[in-house]
C-alpha cells in the first residue's frame, strides 16, 4: 500500500483541506513580506550588494562577530572565497576583521559602525510597517495572530505540549 502525502496529494491536484489553508498562509506570508520587508531600501539598492555580500551582512547582524571560517561553513563557500566577500564588504565600510588576540589564525568578522546603523535601519522601517497593518486590526484578531505565531514557534523550538 502507498501512502500519500500532501506533497504526493499536490502533485495528483487532490489537496486536502488542510494542504489548501496551508497554501493559502504561504501565501499570505509571501504578501506580508512584500508589504513588510523594505527590500528596496534606499541605502540598500545604493551599495549594490551581491547576493551572498548580503547574506553575509545578514548574518553578521543576526548572530554579531563571526568566525571567517563560519561565515565560510554558512554560505557553502571555501575560506578564500568567503574572504573576497569580506574583502569587498571591507572596502565598502560595511564589514570589520579583527585577529583573535589567543589565535592569531582566528579572523572575527563583525559589522562595522556603518554596517551596522544600515541594517538596524532596515529592521525598524520593518517593524514600523508591521505595526502599522497590526494597528489597524482590532484586539480579537490581534489575539488569534498572537496565538498562532506563538504556536509555530512552539513548534519549531520542539516544544512538545503544543506538537
Amino acid at each position: 500500500m502507498i501512502m500519500k502525502n500532501a506533497r504526493t496529494e499536490s502533485r495528483n491536484n487532490k489537496m486536502t483541506e488542510k494542504d489548501e489553508v496551508v497554501d493559502r498562509i504561504l501565501q499570505g506570508v509571501s504578501n506580508i513580506f512584500r508589504e513588510v520587508l523594505p527590500l528596496a531600501h534606499k541605502e540598500l539598492l545604493e551599495m549594490d550588494l551581491t547576493a551572498p555580500q548580503l547574506k553575509v551582512v545578514l548574518l553578521l547582524y543576526l548572530y554579531g562577530p563571526t568566525r571567517m571560517s563560519e561565515l565560510a561553513g554558512s554560505l557553502g563557500v571555501t575560506l578564500a572565497t568567503a574572504t573576497g566577500i569580506a574583502d569587498r564588504l571591507v572596502e565598502r565600510g560595511l564589514l570589520t576583521r579583527e585577529n583573535d588576540k589567543d589565535d592569531r589564525r582566528v579572523v572575527m568578522c563583525s559589522l562595522s559602525g556603518h554596517g551596522q546603523e544600515i541594517t538596524d535601519n532596515l529592521w525598524v522601517t520593518s517593524r514600523e510597517k508591521a505595526r502599522e497593518l497590526l494597528s489597524a486590526m482590532d484586539i480579537s484578531r490581534l489575539k488569534l495572530i498572537d496565538e498562532a505565531l506563538g504556536t509555530m514557534i512552539a513548534v519549531g523550538t520542539g516544544d512538545k505540549k503544543v506538537i
